[in-house]
């Protein structure tokens, strides 16, 4: 059976949701987080040399990285669920929207995160300097960034309800960690209705309620 080695408030509750969606069985490993760092306990290296999550094992492989292991999901348990057909237009954009997720998404929404708690880290003598520089990388880069992926996300939606189409498909469970993070830290739903109505829609999901009971709390499924 397929094992989800699962860290709580992380991107691995994607994969729960996308698992639900597809009703397909799987155990479920949960880890917490070290209280003081936030980061990942060191029992996941034991699973992956990196101990990031999400990681899934099956059959003695381990699969991580949040993309590959949505693709591995479609491709051994979809049965063609969640996916347009291959060699089509939309299953090249859903593609797309399954590498641009944590490629170009996530790492301004990371430098958000990282500046934001950067001057309570610092020494106190060091915490001016250190809030200045934090508070200018922010806004002549980071928060720029935010808004011009906001904005394209809020485009895109304009032109379909989901990601790469018409249809509901597992780009737009692979994007929902970064619109949720970005309502979350930058408040990407001020002014841009069809990104809040997204969000909306994928928090009033059966396969997304579900997730959540067996994932545990999670913090960024308020709407």
């Amino acid at each position: 059976m397929l094992t989800v080695h699962h860290l709580e408030n992380s991107r691995s509750q994607r994969v729960l949701w996308l698992l639900e969606e597809l009703a397909v069985p799987y155990e479920l490993i949960r880890y917490d987080r070290d209280p003081q760092t936030m980061l990942a306990p060191a029992a996941l290296r034991a699973i992956h040399p990196l101990g990031k999550s999400p990681v899934i094992t099956e059959d003695g492989e381990a699969i991580a990285e949040t993309g590959a292991v949505v693709e591995y999901i479609l491709e051994r348990h979809g049965q063609g669920r969640l996916a347009p057909p291959a060699g089509t237009s939309a299953h090249r954009r859903m593609r797309y929207w399954l590498h641009y997720a944590e490629g170009s998404a996530m790492p301004p929404l990371l430098l958000k995160l990282v500046f934001g708690t950067l001057p309570a880290r610092a020494p106190a003598l060091m915490r001016p300097i250190v809030n200045a520089i934090a508070k200018r990388a922010q806004s002549g880069f980071v928060d720029p960034q935010l808004q011009l992926h906001f904005d394209y996300w809020e485009g895109e939606l304009e032109k379909a309800e989901w990601f790469a189409g018409p249809e509901f498909s597992a780009a737009d469970v692979m994007m929902s960690f970064p619109l949720e993070a970005a309502a979350d830290r930058g408040a990407a739903r001020v002014g841009r209705p069809k990104l809040a109505a997204f969000l909306k829609r994928i928090h009033q999901r059966p396969a997304y309620r579900r997730a959540l009971e067996r994932g545990g709390p999670y913090a960024y499924a308020g709407d």
